[in-house]
C-alpha cells in the first residue's frame, strides 16, 4: 500500500510504543514525532493531512522544533495520528491507568536503571530549586468523567482532599497499599484537576500542598502493591508539588520514600542518595522529627552498604533529633515516625551490619526489635509484620530456633492479611535463613509456610 494511503489507518504498535516516541509525544515533540513516522513510511503529506496542518506548519516543525502549544490542535493531532490523549497529556481516555499506573511494570533491568537515574536528576533539581518544572503538567492529563468540578476552589474544599488522605493513608497503615491504591490513585485523578479553578493565593498554596501529600501517597501505595514505575511518576509530582508550596518538610518525606522504594529494590546507592537529599530539604524544613526520620533512614542504607562507622554516625543522630522533635507539632506526614518506629529502625539498622564473630549486632537487634513490637499499636499492621519478620530471622541467625519459628509465623499470618506486595518480598531473608536448619521439623514447616506465600 502507498504510503499516503496510510492516512487512514493507525500507527504501527512498534513506531507508536517505542520508548524514543512514547517520550517525544509526552513532550510534544513533534519533530522527533514526524521524523520517526516518516522513518517509517509515512509520507510528510501525509502526516498533515491527517493532523490537519498546513504543508508550511509541518515544514516549521521539522525546521526549527517548534513547539505546538494549542489544546485544540494537539487534539487534532492526537486525533488524527491515532495517538491515545494521555500520551500527550491531554486527557485521561481507557489508557489512562497505562500512563501512570501501569507503564513500565515489565521493563529490563536496564530500563529501571535509567528510570532510577532520571528521577534522582529530578529529585537533586527539585530540591535545591534548581529544576524549571513545565507547570501545565500539574494538571494534565485530566480524566474526562462525570464528578462535576468547582470552578472555584476554597479552603474548605482543600480540607476535604486532607481529610480524604488522611483516611486513605490509615487504611493503607493498617490493611496496606492494596486496600487503597485504586481510591488513591482516582483521588488523583480527580484532584488534580482542581489545579484549573480559580482560588485565593492561600487556598492555592494549601491545594499545591495536599495534592504533593495525595500524589506522595498514591506513589506509596503502588510501591506497596509492586507498580514501581507508577510509584515512581507519583513521587516525581509529589516532589514537585510540595517544591511549589515551598514545604520542605513535604518535600523531605517524598525523598524519604523515594529513597526506601529504592532500598527495597537493592538500589542501595541511589536510595543513600534520595536519603541524603531528603536531609538537605529536612534541615530546612527546621522540624527535628523530619530530620530524625531521614537519618534514621540513611543508617539503614549505610547498614547494608557494610559501613558500620557512618551507620553508627546516622542512627546516632536520628536518636538526638528525635529526643529534641515535638511530635504534636509535627506536620501530619511525618507524625507516623515514633518512639516504636525509631526503635524499629535502630533494630534493623544493626541487623544489617556485617556480623562479628560474637554477634554482638544480631543480638541488639533482636532487643530492639523485641522492644519497638511492644511499643507498636496493633492497628499498624504491615509494620509488625516487617518488625515480626527482621526479629525471627534474627533470631534464627543466634540459633534460637523456637523464638525464632514462634515470630516468623506471627509475621506470616499478617501477611496473609495484608494486602501488600512488600511484606511478601520481606519475608525472602527469613525463608533463607531457616533454609539453613533442613534437620529441625519446626523451622522446615516455617521454611515451607513462606516458600507457599511467596509462590502465590
Amino acid at each position: 500500500m502507498a504510503a499516503d494511503g496510510r492516512a487512514r489507518m493507525g500507527i504501527p504498535t512498534e513506531v507508536l510504543e517505542h520508548p524514543a516516541m512514547r517520550q517525544a509525544l509526552a513532550q510534544h515533540d513533534f519533530k522527533t514525532v514526524y521524523q520517526r513516522l516518516h522513518g517509517a513510511g509515512l509520507s510528510y503529506r501525509a502526516i498533515g493531512e491527517r493532523t490537519g496542518q498546513a504543508p508550511s506548519e509541518i515544514y516549521s516543525v521539522l525546521r526549527t522544533g517548534r513547539r505546538i502549544t494549542s489544546y485544540e490542535v494537539l487534539v487534532r493531532i492526537a486525533r488524527g495520528l491515532a495517538v491515545p490523549r494521555s500520551y500527550m497529556g491531554l486527557a485521561y481516555d481507557e489508557t489512562a491507568n497505562a500512563v501512570l499506573d501501569h507503564v513500565g511494570e515489565a521493563g529490563t533491568d536496564a530500563e529501571e536503571g535509567e528510570e532510577v537515574r532520571q528521577l534522582l536528576a529530578h529529585a537533586a533539581k527539585i530540591t535545591m530549586g534548581a529544576g524549571d518544572p513545565d507547570v501545565s503538567r500539574w494538571w494534565q492529563p485530566v480524566e474526562s468523567m462525570q464528578s462535576p468540578v468547582p470552578s472555584r476552589v476554597g479552603v474548605s474544599d482543600v480540607e476535604t482532599i486532607e481529610e480524604v488522605t488522611a483516611s486513605m493513608r490509615a487504611l493503607d497503615y493498617r490493611y496496606g497499599g492494596g486496600a487503597c491504591q485504586a481510591a488513591v490513585a482516582a483521588e488523583v485523578r480527580w484532584a488534580q484537576q482542581l489545579l484549573n479553578a480559580a482560588c485565593s493565593d492561600d487556598a492555592q498554596r494549601r491545594l499545591h500542598q495536599a495534592l504533593a501529600d495525595l500524589h506522595n501517597l498514591a506513589g506509596w501505595t503502588s510501591f506497596d502493591v509492586g507498580l514501581h514505575s507508577a510509584a515512581r511518576r507519583h513521587f516525581a509530582r509529589a516532589l514537585e508539588q510540595a517544591r511549589h508550596a515551598e514545604d520542605a518538610s513535604l518535600v523531605a518525606n517524598v525523598l524519604y520514600r523515594m529513597g526506601r522504594l529504592h532500598l527495597h529494590r537493592g538500589m542501595l546507592k541511589p536510595a543513600l542518595r534520595f536519603f541524603q537529599l531528603g536531609q538537605i530539604a529536612a534541615q530546612d524544613s527546621g522540624s527535628e522529627l523530619t530530620v530524625a526520620l531521614l537519618c534514621a533512614n540513611e543508617a539503614w542504607a549505610y547498614g547494608l552498604l557494610g559501613d558500620a562507622t557512618q551507620a553508627m554516625k546516622s542512627i546516632g543522630r536520628a536518636n538526638d533529633e528525635f529526643s529534641r522533635a515535638d511530635l504534636g507539632a509535627a506536620p501530619i506526614w511525618v507524625r507516623f515516625f515514633g518512639e516504636a518506629d525509631l526503635t524499629a529502625m535502630t533494630g534493623m539498622v544493626h541487623a544489617a551490619l556485617p556480623h562479628d564473630e560474637d554477634d554482638g549486632d544480631v543480638t541488639v537487634a533482636v532487643e530492639k526489635l523485641s522492644a519497638c513490637l511492644d511499643l507498636r499499636d496493633n492497628s499498624d499492621t504491615r509494620s509488625r509484620t516487617f518488625e515480626l519478620t527482621a526479629l525471627a530471622t534474627a533470631h534464627l541467625r543466634l540459633r534460637n530456633l523456637t523464638e525464632g519459628v514462634t515470630a516468623g509465623h506471627q509475621a506470616a499470618d499478617l501477611a496473609e492479611r495484608v494486602r501488600s506486595v512488600r511484606t511478601i518480598d520481606r519475608l525472602a531473608p527469613l525463608q533463607d535463613e531457616a533454609d539453613r536448619f533442613p534437620h529441625d521439623p519446626d523451622v522446615r514447616e516455617l521454611a515451607h509456610r513462606i516458600a507457599t506465600l511467596r509462590r502465590v
